[in-house]
């Protein structure tokens, strides 16, 4: 199976866009960057479910997940759209499905939707959303995976679950694609995280670009299949990788400054793969050994120039298809 590649967009939650001042040449920038992923190579287009950088809350853009998500459907008209993931607190379920309902149609079937149970507590409570046990977001991300798939192939679902309740919602239209838009399940919880994946999910997001962890997780994926009847090879493997091209490796730390900040450079290189495109079809070689057939690359400061993220269409996806 060829490897596939997505890439996020600068929407401003890894303060990405702070170098530019105006909202709207912000948006513009983020704009930019999905048309160039647009043009050829990549195979889809990300965003992030947050509405405050992380670790640190500060005053900073980001924009909203599905806004932006329903807008770039129609800024392009190739690639794939997801979100890595949307956080299911922030959402009544049924109400979702049919946000992605209508974000397929505009997009005439180009949607992926990621699902989550969410992790950011800081946000959490800043919205008003309070922040329940582990053990909580977890149940009502499972029933929230049920809720969405009925939605999306029931004319008259019902469902009563502990957190939930639905009675005989119509949703039309359910979207273009068949039998649904796909649903991407983020997070790599061993005990029912996978296990969703295994009974839900269309593909699966874990790893975080390590090999030995996407390994790992994909073979307790794995059995969870097994145990449930599930086809393991029709789930997508995916995990996300930080992706810094340089020209010359031996000015590796210059080459990197801006994107670091205050970051030492050997901090930045243990949590992206710096260097030319041959170390990094390399590195990404043993990502795709571990089992991965999905890769999700950010790529640093794009917003301000899109050459690397072109640069990427032409010397690294070439080599995996």
């Amino acid at each position: 199976m060829a490897v596939r590649f997505g890439v996020f967009v600068p929407q401003g939650w890894r303060l990405d866009l702070v170098e530019i001042q105006d909202p709207v040449e912000k948006y513009e920038a983020m704009t930019r960057v999905a048309r160039v992923a647009d043009e050829g190579g990549w195979e889809s287009i990300w965003v992030y479910d947050h509405f405050h950088i992380a670790p640190r809350p500060v005053l900073e853009t980001t924009f909203e997940c599905w806004t932006i998500t329903a807008a770039l459907a129609r800024d392009t008209g190739r690639v794939k759209l997801g979100q890595m993931v949307t956080c299911n607190g922030y959402r009544n379920p049924a109400l979702l499905a049919k946000m992605a309902s209508t974000v397929d149609v505009a997009s005439h079937g180009r949607l992926y939707v990621g699902l989550g149970a969410g992790w950011y507590e800081q946000e959490w409570r800043a919205y008003g959303y309070g922040f329940p046990e582990t053990r909580d977001r977890v149940g009502m991300l499972g029933e929230a995976c049920e809720i969405v798939h009925r939605m999306w192939t029931e004319d008259y679902p019902e469902f009563k679950g502990r957190y939930y309740t639905i009675d005989r919602p119509i949703n039309e239209p359910k979207g273009v694609q068949k039998p649904h838009p796909p649903l991407w399940i983020g997070g790599g919880g061993e005990k029912v995280t996978l296990r969703l994946v295994a009974r839900w999910g269309d593909a699966c997001n874990v790893g975080g670009g390590n090999p030995d962890t996407i390994r790992h997780k994909l073979a307790v994926l794995k059995g969870h299949c097994d145990a449930l009847g599930r086809d393991y090879d029709e789930i997508v493997k995916s995990t996300n990788v930080m992706v810094h091209l340089i020209e010359n490796e031996a000015d590796a730390e210059r080459a990197t400054a801006q994107a670091r900040g205050g970051m030492s450079y050997e901090e930045y290189a243990r949590n992206a793969v710096v260097g030319t495109p041959a170390t990094v079809r390399q590195r990404l070689q043993a990502v795709v050994d571990a089992g991965a057939n999905y890769i999700v690359v950010y790529m640093p400061r794009v917003a301000y120039d899109q050459e690397p993220l072109r640069r990427f269409a032409r010397e690294v996806i070439p080599s995996f298809a």
